[in-house]
C-alpha cells in the first residue's frame, strides 16, 4: 500500500500545469497547485506589457478599489473570506497581514499587498515564474497536462482573440476606478472621523457631509458634467451595477445618490449634532493615511470635471488628486454555457478558467475561483472526484451561478445572500437571517 502510494506521488509530481496570469485569481490557482505538489508554470505579461489599468508589475494588482469589503461572518464579504481561509488563501492572509483602518471592512496597503503577494509566490519552489506575454491558448498534452486560463478582465487582445474563438463569443461590461486625494489636502475644518454606526476605529473614514443646498448644487452640476464616451454612457449599456459611475448613478434620480454612496445614516456631523443631508466617504488607500479613496465614487468624467465637480464637496474644496477615476472594459466568458462548477471548461478536457472572466465580480471572487479550479486541476492530474462545494455555502454558490445553464442573460456576481439556497423556516428580520444563513454555510462547509 505505501509503495503504491509513493508511485501515486511521484505520478503526480511528474505533471505540469499552466497557469495564465498572475492576478487574484491566477496566483490562488497556483498556490493550490503548489501546495498538491504540481509543477507550475505561471505565466504574467507584466512588465513586458501592461494592461490599460495596471501600473506595476506586481501580482495581485488592486485597480479598482483597496477595500475587501466587510470582515463579519455575518455578510457575504466576511462569510466568502472565511470560507476561503479554510483552503488557507494566500489573499486573505496577506490582506489582514496588512491592512489599514477601514470600520468593519477589510482594506489593504496596495502597494504592500501586492508586493507580499508576489514575494508569497515567488519563493514557492514548485512554481515557476514567466515574465512573458501569452498569445495562445497552451495546448493539452503537449505544453502541460492541465492549464488554467486566469488572464483576468483585462486579457491582452492577443489571446482574446483565442479565447473568443474557442468560446464563440465575449460578454463585456465597463469596470469604473474612483479618484485618490491627498490626506493633506482635505480640509477637515469640514469633515470629521467616524465609522458608520461607529463600527470599526474612530478614524477609520473620513467624512464630508454636505447640506441640502450643497448637495443639490453638487447634483446639479455632476448630472451636467461632462463624461468620456458620454454617449456610450448615456444609454446605460454594458454597465455593471456594482461599478454604477456615480455620473450615471446621479441621473437616476436626485436623490438616488443619498440612498447609495452619499447615504448619511449612522453618522452624526460633530458641528451640528445632526445627520448630514448626504456624506462623501474616504478611505484610507496607505497604512500611512497619506492618501484617500472616495469611497462609491467610480466615474468616467473627464480629468477636469472630476476636479470641477468633485471640489464642490466642501471638504474638498483644495483636494489635490492623486488619482482621477477612469474606466475600462472588463471581459468575461458565458460560463454557464461553457464551464461546470470545478470551472473545467467543459468542451476541452484539462481546460479550466478562473477569475472574472468568468463572471464573479470581485478581488476575493476571483481569488475563490482560483483556489477552487486549482484544488479541481489537481484532483484531476490526480485522478479525483472533483470538488464541487454545497450551494449553501458562498463559495458553492458563486461557482453554482457561474455553471448554471439555466442563466440566460448573464452578468457579474459578487458576493450576496441571494444566492443562497433560502432557510426555512423564514427568518424576517435581516440581520437574523444572515446571520443564520452564513452559520448553515460554515456548518455545511466540507472538504
Amino acid at each position: 500500500m505505501r509503495q503504491q502510494l509513493l508511485e501515486r506521488e511521484l505520478k503526480v509530481m511528474t505533471k505540469k500545469a499552466i497557469v495564465v496570469g498572475a492576478g487574484f485569481a491566477g496566483v490562488e490557482a497556483a498556490m493550490q497547485l503548489s501546495r498538491a505538489g504540481i509543477k507550475t508554470h505561471l505565466y504574467e505579461m507584466k512588465p513586458i506589457k501592461f494592461s490599460p489599468a495596471h501600473k506595476n508589475e506586481n501580482f495581485a494588482e488592486l485597480v479598482c478599489s483597496n477595500s475587501f469589503k466587510a470582515q463579519r461572518i455575518d455578510s457575504a464579504a466576511g462569510l466568502l473570506k472565511e470560507e476561503m481561509t479554510r483552503f488557507d488563501s494566500l489573499c486573505v492572509r496577506i490582506a489582514k497581514e496588512c491592512s489599514v483602518p477601514a470600520g468593519d471592512a477589510l482594506s489593504v496597503d496596495r502597494e504592500i499587498f501586492a508586493q507580499r503577494v508576489t514575494d508569497e509566490v515567488i519563493k514557492c519552489e514548485n512554481i515557476t515564474i514567466h515574465r512573458e506575454e501569452v498569445t495562445d491558448i497552451p495546448e493539452i498534452g503537449k505544453d502541460a497536462d492541465a492549464v488554467i486560463i486566469a488572464a483576468g478582465p483585462l486579457v491582452s487582445d492577443a489571446l482574446a482573440e483565442k479565447i473568443e474563438n474557442l468560446c464563440g463569443s465575449f460578454l463585456h461590461f465597463f469596470d469604473a476606478v474612483s479618484p485618490i486625494v491627498s490626506a493633506d489636502s482635505i480640509d477637515m475644518d469640514k469633515a470629521f472621523f467616524q465609522s458608520r454606526y461607529d463600527r470599526g476605529g474612530e478614524k477609520d473614514y473620513i467624512n464630508c457631509p454636505m447640506n441640502r443646498e450643497e448637495y443639490e448644487a453638487f447634483y446639479e452640476e455632476l448630472i451636467r458634467a461632462e463624461s468620456v464616451l458620454q454617449q456610450d454612457f448615456d444609454k446605460r449599456k454594458g454597465v455593471y451595477e456594482g461599478c454604477m459611475p456615480i455620473e450615471i448613478m446621479a441621473l437616476r434620480g436626485a436623490d438616488t445618490m443619498r440612498f447609495g454612496p452619499l447615504k448619511p445614516v449612522g453618522l452624526k456631523d460633530p458641528r451640528t449634532g445632526h445627520r448630514p443631508w448626504a456624506c462623501l466617504q474616504l478611505r484610507k488607500e496607505t497604512a500611512e493615511g497619506t492618501m484617500y479613496n472616495l469611497v462609491g465614487f467610480q466615474t468616467n468624467l473627464k480629468f477636469g470635471e472630476q476636479k470641477r465637480v468633485f471640489s464642490m464637496i466642501p471638504a474638498l474644496h483644495n483636494a489635490e488628486f492623486f488619482r482621477y477615476g477612469v474606466m475600462h472594459r472588463n471581459t468575461f466568458i458565458n460560463s454557464p454555457k461553457l464551464l461546470g462548477p470545478d470551472f473545467a471548461f467543459k468542451s476541452v478536457p484539462g481546460l479550466y478558467f478562473a477569475g472574472q472572466i468568468t463572471g464573479v465580480e470581485g478581488y476575493m471572487e476571483s481569488a475563490m475561483s482560483g483556489i477552487l479550479a486549482g484544488i479541481n486541476v489537481a484532483r484531476m492530474l490526480n485522478k479525483q472526484e472533483p470538488l464541487i462545494l454545497p450551494k449553501t455555502t458562498m463559495m458553492g454558490a458563486l461557482s453554482a451561478y457561474i455553471s448554471d445553464p439555466t442563466v440566460e442573460n448573464f452578468q457579474p456576481m459578487g458576493a450576496n445572500f441571494g444566492v443562497l439556497p433560502p432557510i426555512e423556516p423564514y427568518i424576517k428580520e435581516k440581520k437574523e437571517r444572515y446571520a443564520a444563513l452564513a452559520d448553515r454555510a460554515l456548518k455545511e462547509f466540507k472538504v
